[in-house]
């Protein structure tokens, strides 16, 4: 039983981020695209499954890791994550940088531009306070202080980002890869605050 379980949710994580790509890959619209263009457009779907293992892999709810090879992948996999949005920013950049440099000042007239580049700087800026954690001798509480609030904005921004862009992302796949992100995530936040309260409860009663 514990066998099947592993699996089910192993088979369910591998078709919820291969899905999407595999339906994009299918899709009539890449015949238009140029090589540059569809490499960028496709780092972008890869992110956004990488932002649904994200919170899965600190939440615990991978079997099979212990809980310091789910941190350690949690690090690695944010790294691969900024490499994703840095080709999906730069081959965009490549192929249309007018287009780039509006969004990038947040005055381009398309709404997904506002929360995709929103999201970026988030991603940008919890792999900077990582990077530069130990050297600002950065506490624990500190960190997630930090952490939270912009995996929050990562989080929201990918998925409106992602649900508003009209291209080569099959509809049905995409809203259930954004449904998945947000709900592990909900459910990460969940669990974290209710450890807290449970914590802070248990050294009451002690005091």
């Amino acid at each position: 039983m514990r066998l099947a379980r592993v699996t089910m949710i192993w088979a369910t994580l591998t078709v919820a981020v291969c899905l999407p790509i595999a339906a994009a890959a299918a899709s009539p619209l890449l015949a238009w695209r140029g090589p540059i263009y569809i490499i960028a457009g496709f780092a972008g779907i890869i992110a956004l499954g990488l932002v649904l293992v994200q919170p899965l892999l600190i939440g615990g709810y991978l079997p099979g890791l212990s809980a310091y090879r789910g941190r350690r992948a949690h690090h690695w996999i944010g790294g691969a994550l900024v490499v994703a949005v840095v080709i999906h920013v730069g081959g965009l950049w490549f192929t249309s940088p007018p287009d780039m440099i509006d969004a990038l000042l947040f005055s381009s007239p398309t709404p997904f531009s506002l929360w995709g580049v929103t999201a970026m700087w988030a991603i940008f800026a919890v792999a900077l306070l990582a990077a530069l954690r130990r050297r600002l001798g950065l506490r624990l509480r500190t960190w997630r202080i930090a952490h939270i609030p912009l995996a929050v904005v990562i989080v929201i921004g990918s998925v409106v980002h992602g649900m508003l862009v009209e291209g080569t992302m099959e509809t049905m796949s995409k809203a259930a890869l954004c449904t998945l992100v947000l709900g592990a995530t909900i459910k990460v936040m969940a669990d974290l605050w209710r450890k807290r309260s449970t914590s802070r409860g248990e050294s009451s009663v002690r005091q």
